[in-house]
């Protein structure tokens, strides 16, 4: 078991009734003057922004909007809400939505009080030392930035998706009613549950295979999203299991299910070059890629893939034959994503198979021009990104 340094500073408050506590928590935190930051016309046609925007002015709070948001959040919407946060004397970020919108705010927090150019925290060139406080009133349940430590910004010239990691953007607090999800649909849905298991799945398999209690969190929580999801694809308005969803979100991303363990994240570096390329969610391109990475790695960690097989995916164990047992879990997964609406190859994911030329550019940007290995459980080289690319792109 490695050794740790657990923090999770976010105040989390959850249930039905959790907006009402949306002015204390602003004020408690230093807010006078709030940059509301949001994505798209959800937010509008539900009715939360202006209840958000009633309960600020009933508190005295004065604020200033910024909506727009797309997936995948772009670097020119950040330089955007830099310059509205300066201009305005903005001194508290709520973002309202899911992780794009959380990332933004983040990014815009680190630049506010940067003198260079924001995309120096993404391109290496310098390294966060401050950051606007920011909460949250989540929306939508899948990356988990309202409880983390990470910032992913995709720069609009030559789509370039990169993430950052610092304490310094945690957010203060994060509001969570699972009500506010009973509208989103289907495939937005079942990618978030996606991203959720990914992010445990990134730390679960680990060359550290004696956290006993970190894998038993980690299993429940695999077990319970894999549970909720076709309840809530059924019945939307399933308040326990879009409970269970949200809670989850937060718990798969907060460095809980790493304590002990030490985190891979290759499937996720490798994803960022397909929604960078293509567009794609999140959720449902790390679905295409995560089988293919499985069977490219799985025979030299077979005890942890057999371990999964079996406490996450319900597989009978065939102790004659753990690889087989370990494949077992590999498909089982997959008939799980298929089962939800999600992909599990490039073809599924893009409706095509990547060019040469297209996977050619995804390795050399995960790569950094070669210069860079990703993961930890196995550390890959450009030539095995692109061997799992490849496979991905026939499986």
């Amino acid at each position: 078991m490695k050794d740790f340094n657990f923090y999770a500073p976010t105040r989390v408050v959850f249930g039905r009734e959790a907006e009402e506590n949306l002015p204390q928590l602003i004020q408690q935190y230093g807010g006078g003057r709030v940059l509301v930051h949001y994505g798209g016309g959800s937010a509008k046609r539900s009715g939360l922004l202006d209840k958000v925007f009633g309960m600020l002015t009933g508190a005295g709070i004065q604020y200033v909007e910024l909506g727009g948001v797309v997936p995948n959040p772009l670097l020119s919407k950040v330089r955007e809400g830099i310059d509205l946060c300066r201009k305005e004397n903005v001194n508290f970020i709520l973002a309202i939505g899911g992780g794009s919108v959380i990332d933004s705010a983040k990014a815009i927090g680190y630049g506010v009080g940067y003198s260079g150019d924001v995309w120096d925290f993404w391109d290496g060139k310098a390294v966060p030392q401050t950051c606007l406080p920011i909460g949250v009133m989540l929306t939508i349940p899948a990356a988990g930035s309202e409880m983390s430590s990470s910032c992913v910004i995709t720069n609009d010239e030559g789509m370039l998706k990169r993430g950052v990691n610092s304490d310094l953007c945690r957010c203060k607090f994060a509001i969570m009613n699972p009500e506010r999800t009973y509208t989103l649909p289907p495939y937005q849905t079942a990618a978030g549950a996606t991203d959720i298991m990914m992010h445990t799945m990134e730390r679960y398999f680990s060359k550290y295979e004696d956290a006993l209690l970190t894998d038993a969190i980690a299993e429940a929580l695999l077990r319970t999203v894999k549970d909720a999801v076709p309840e809530v694809l059924k019945n939307p308005e399933d308040y326990r299991h879009r409970a269970a969803i949200m809670w989850a979100s937060s718990l798969s991303h907060n460095d809980l299910t790493e304590c002990g363990t030490e985190k891979d994240f290759a499937c996720h570096k490798l994803e960022h070059e397909l929604s960078g390329l293509f567009g794609v969610t999140h959720g449902a391109g790390l679905a295409a890629i995560w089988g293919s990475w499985a069977r490219y790695v799985m025979d030299k960690h077979l005890n942890r893939f057999v371990q999964f097989a079996v406490n996450v995916m319900g597989v009978t164990n065939d102790f004659t034959d753990p690889r087989a047992t370990a494949l077992k879990g590999i498909e089982a997964i997959e008939c799980f994503f298929r089962a939800i609406g999600m992909p599990v190859s490039i073809p599924e994911l893009i409706g095509r198979e990547a060019t040469d030329e297209e996977i050619d550019e995804m390795v050399r940007k995960c790569s950094r021009d070669g210069k860079m290995k990703i993961g930890a459980m196995e550390v890959l080289i450009p030539v095995d990104m692109l061997k799992i690319y490849r496979m991905a792109n026939k499986h």
